[in-house]
């Protein structure tokens, strides 16, 4: 902190004072940093979350399908060998 003092003399004989005062710069948008990045945080972990709940169900889906068709390929082969007897 640097401060400054000014005296001004005028030709009449009086003197005017000025100071300066030079403050360290306040630190703006902490807290508002702060909230920015936890908010950030919480919509990637929502936006993540969503993705492996639906990762989850399609490989749910295709699990059910392929079980369907291997399935139906069983009665398949059951019905080709009733077929031949």
């Amino acid at each position: 902190m640097a401060d400054e003092i000014h005296t001004t003399r005028e030709p009449d004989g009086t003197t005017h004072t000025t100071t300066i005062v030079d403050r360290d710069p306040k630190r703006v948008g902490g807290t508002g940093m702060t909230l920015l990045v936890l908010a950030a945080l919480a919509i990637a972990a929502f936006v993540a979350f969503q993705f492996l709940g639906n990762e989850r169900a399609e490989t749910g889906a295709v699990t059910e399908a392929a079980q369907k068709v291997g399935d139906a390929a069983q009665n398949v082969g059951d019905a080709a060998q009733e077929a031949v007897k």
